[in-house]
């Protein structure tokens, strides 16, 4: 028997996805919304048409587990690339700080011409990049195992995460 995967089928198990559609697009979206990172932790690498960064992910797919057991929240080391980059611009931020945390809200796809467009990353205080694709391919690859968030909490949206 088959049926959707669930955030808690997850577990303790590291994430390794693949978008290369929107719908795709919106899972990984979600799975990195409230990620944090450095300036310094984005890369862009033209040659190899590649733009990644590596975040502090919180693991949305283990929150209601974690709740409750009573565990602490906890964040995990993610690389995330957008492949097939042919260009990258960004608005609101200095990518070269090393100091100045940045919080990603939700990453987005502005079609262009087909299969191109546009794979958008909004950061919190009106921060954005923009990188040009030829088609959509974003990973998203879980590089260590999961640890307690510093913050002990989930960020606070309004809503219930």
């Amino acid at each position: 028997m088959s049926g959707d995967a669930r955030f808690e089928d997850a577990g303790e198990a590291p994430l390794r996805l693949v978008a290369f559609d929107e719908e795709d697009l919106q899972v990984i979206s979600a799975l990195v919304q409230d990620s944090v990172l450095h300036g310094a932790d984005m890369q862009w690498r033209p040659r190899e048409r590649r733009l990644a960064f590596l975040l502090n992910r919180l693991r949305h797919e283990d929150l209601a587990a974690s709740r409750a057991a009573g565990r602490p929240v906890e964040r995990v080391r993610t690389v995330l690339t957008i492949e097939g980059a042919q260009g990258v611009a960004s608005q609101g931020i200095n990518r070269g700080d090393a100091e100045t945390v940045l919080s990603v809200l939700s990453i987005a796809f502005e079609p262009g011409d087909a299969p191109g467009g546009d794979v958008i990353v909004t950061l919190a205080g009106d921060g954005a990049i923009r990188a040009r694709v030829e088609a959509i391919e974003v990973a998203l690859r879980d590089v260590t195992r999961p640890y307690v968030a510093p913050s002990g909490r989930v960020p606070d949206h309004g809503d219930d995460l």
